[in-house]
C-alpha cells in the first residue's frame, strides 16, 4: 500500500491539546532512541521529523496524518538524558500526561526501546506507566541491524517477559528498512481497535 505521512499539528503547551475524531497511536522512547528516524523511514522521506545528533530535538507532540489509512502517530517528546533544564522537563512530563490520561482516541503507545541497550529503569517505568493507565504497548526495539542476531533474540525475551505479552518485540531499522512492513501491520490493526 502506498501510505503517506504529513505533520498535521505541533502542540507545545496543554492548552493546545485538541480532540481529534482520527484513532492516535503514540511514539514514545529516550531521547536518541531513533523516533524520528523511524518516522522519516515510515514516511519514506528524509527530513519530514528533525534529526539531531544532540538528543531532545523533539519538544513538542507531533501529530502525523497518515493516509489513506486515516489515523495519526503522535510523536512525544524523548524521556532521559536531553539537555533542558528541570522546569522544561516538567512541562513536557505534564503535557505528555495529559495527552495520554485525557484522550479517548489514543489507542496504544509504540515504546521505542534501543536494541543495543539491556532493559532501562526509565523504559520499564514509562511500560509499567502506560499499563497503569490501561493503555496498549506496542514494544518496538530500534536499531535492529546493529547488534548480533542472538543479541536481539535474547533481548525480545528479556522485554516479552517484563510487559508479560505473548509476542516479543518488533524489530525495527531505520536505516535498513528491517522490521518495517510488520510494523505498519502493528499499527494498523491498533489504530482500528
Amino acid at each position: 500500500m502506498n501510505r503517506t505521512i504529513e505533520l498535521v499539528k505541533t502542540i507545545y503547551e496543554i492548552k493546545q491539546l485538541e480532540n481529534f475524531d482520527e484513532a492516535q497511536i503514540a511514539l514514545a522512547g529516550r531521547s536518541n532512541v531513533g523516533k524520528s528516524s523511524l518516522v522519516n523511514r515510515l514516511a519514506g522521506r528524509k527530513k519530514l521529523a528533525k534529526i539531531s545528533s544532540k538528543p531532545g530535538k523533539t519538544r513538542s507532540l507531533n501529530y502525523y496524518k497518515v493516509n489513506p489509512d486515516g489515523y495519526f502517530l503522535v510523536d512525544l517528546p524523548g524521556y532521559g538524558y536531553a539537555k533542558c533544564s528541570k522546569t522544561e522537563r516538567a512541562k513536557w512530563a505534564k503535557l505528555i500526561e495529559a495527552y495520554m490520561t485525557s484522550n479517548p482516541q489514543l489507542k496504544a503507545v509504540a515504546v521505542l526501546l534501543d536494541s543495543r541497550l539491556t532493559p532501562q529503569k526509565i523504559d520499564m517505568e514509562l511500560t509499567s506507566y502506560l499499563k497503569s493507565l490501561g493503555i496498549p504497548v506496542i514494544p518496538v526495539l530500534t536499531k535492529a541491524d546493529k547488534p548480533k542476531q542472538r543479541e536481539l533474540a535474547k533481548l525480545q525475551s528479556q522485554w516479552k517477559d517484563i510487559l508479560q505479552q505473548k509476542n516479543n518485540p518488533l524489530l525495527f531499522s531505520s536505516k535498513t528498512g528491517k522490521g518495517e512492513d510488520n510494523l505498519w501491520d502493528v499499527l494498523g490493526e491498533y489504530a482500528k481497535l
